[in-house]
């Protein structure tokens, strides 16, 4: 918020914001509730601002990506909140880095943009594609949600969590495509790379014998 009000004293054409995609059914996450008043925050500093809601973000260096493929390599069996059925529309770093140049060039400004990738996977789906790119055969566990919701406090003590309480309501909520605003293919920029594809380019530092496996 600090930002845009820079940008409204400096009176600059553009500001983009980048949020996340669903925070706004999410009404029982503080994560959410954080993420749409910075958004109200941001809209009324500076009006002309553009708000970017991605999907889930993935890389090479992402925290997600690569956290799931450690804890895969390692453990015997990986729970499975809300039984895995949770909707996501993964999207590469470097097309989110195309949407934003996107709009730069164009100078769109006003504008809430959802942006994601050309799959919808469950997170039962993620989870299964990443342990075949690892080479691994985990027993994937569905939780109760009284189970989960223990099982997620007690991992919320830990200095990196797998997940939280807070994680675990925000999960309740699909992370695909709304229609309720502009997508990046409204905009023109139609994501293209597969998350199965990009993944496996560096999934080979999770299988046994390292690069020395592909």
């Amino acid at each position: 918020t600090i930002i845009s009000k820079i940008c409204s004293k400096k009176k600059l054409k553009q500001f983009i914001h980048i949020s996340a995609l669903g925070v706004e059914k999410a009404k029982d996450s503080l994560y959410a509730i954080s993420k749409l008043n910075g958004e109200k925050n941001i809209i009324n500093n500076f009006s002309k601002s553009t708000i970017l809601r991605p999907s889930l973000v993935y890389s090479v260096d992402d925290n997600f990506t690569t956290n799931m493929m450690s804890l895969l390599s390692i453990l015997p069996f990986f729970p499975l909140y809300y039984e895995g059925k949770t909707k996501f529309s993964p999207i590469h770093v470097s097309e989110m880095a195309d949407i934003i140049l996107n709009i730069v060039n164009k100078n769109i400004c006003s504008e809430i943009i959802e942006c994601v990738g050309p799959d919808i996977l469950t997170f039962r789906e993620i989870i299964e594609k990443l342990l075949i790119l690892i080479d691994k055969k985990t027993i994937l566990l569905p939780l109760p949600y009284i189970i989960a919701k223990i099982n997620a406090a007690l991992l919320g003590k830990f200095p990196r969590p797998l997940i939280t309480i807070d994680q675990l309501k925000l999960l309740k909520y699909d992370n695909i495509l709304t229609r309720e605003n502009k997508s990046n293919f409204d905009l023109g920029v139609k994501s293209e790379l597969k998350f199965e594809d990009e993944v496996k380019k560096y999934a080979y530092m999770w299988k046994k014998g390292g690069q020395y496996s592909k």
